[in-house]
């Protein structure tokens, strides 16, 4: 028998409207990752601390979140979602912000981490475990070369699978607004000419964060 011969034919990616679409191309400039397994070495506290670091990703991805039915296997499962800063925006963790961000914050993460959001406690306080996300979150831009300023370090507590120097504390108050809260936030600037990607990646057990540059 003679073999066949079979030829590779790679097909331009086509939009809707028939017409070849132009995928844009991104540069990455930094990623890392943390396990969501290993958050606090007590279960119940680990597991509160995953939900709520999750349910801040889909917070601050715009995923269509009902905070009076919070639908958890969901905020549970495999889920990808991004955040874009154009150049020169700010993203600030929480809305309540220092003087010198007042009017500058065009995204943040659109929660404050209570209970009417749906945030978990694990008896100590609401919202345990963002500030993990926060830390990651703040590596990962300082990584990729962007202005990024944590006036508050979390250096009560170890932030599991992030270097010392990248643990922030994040509080938000809506009650008592002003310093503390505005204190303990991250503010995040892209100080580049193209627009950045943060691309948060949850695969059932890791955390992924990539920061990436359309180019």
């Amino acid at each position: 028998m003679i073999p066949t011969l079979f030829s590779l034919i790679i097909l331009p990616f086509f939009s809707s409207g028939g017409m070849p679409a132009v995928m844009p191309d991104v540069k990455t400039l930094a990623v890392h990752e943390m396990s969501l397994d290993d958050r606090y070495s007590n279960t119940y506290v680990n597991d509160v601390f995953k939900d709520n670091i999750l349910l801040a990703v889909n917070y601050a991805t715009n995923s269509k979140i009902n905070p009076t039915n919070i639908d958890w296997e969901k905020i549970d499962s495999q889920y990808k979602g991004t955040l874009t800063l154009n150049p020169g925006q700010t993203f600030a963790f929480h809305d309540d912000v220092l003087p010198q961000f007042a009017g500058k914050v065009a995204i943040t993460s659109n929660a404050h981490f209570n209970s009417q959001e749906g945030f978990k406690s694990d008896g100590y306080l609401v919202g345990d475990g963002v500030c993990h996300l926060a830390s990651i979150l703040y590596w990962v831009a300082k990584d990729a070369g962007l202005d990024a300023l944590a006036p508050t370090r979390h250096d009560f507590a170890v932030v599991p699978d992030i270097p010392e120097e990248y643990g922030v504390s994040i509080y938000d108050n809506l009650s008592a607004k002003g310093s503390s809260n505005e204190l303990q936030n991250l503010y995040i600037t892209n100080n580049k000419d193209k627009a950045v990607t943060f691309v948060f990646d949850y695969d059932g057990k890791d955390l992924t964060v990539k920061a990436e540059e359309t180019i």
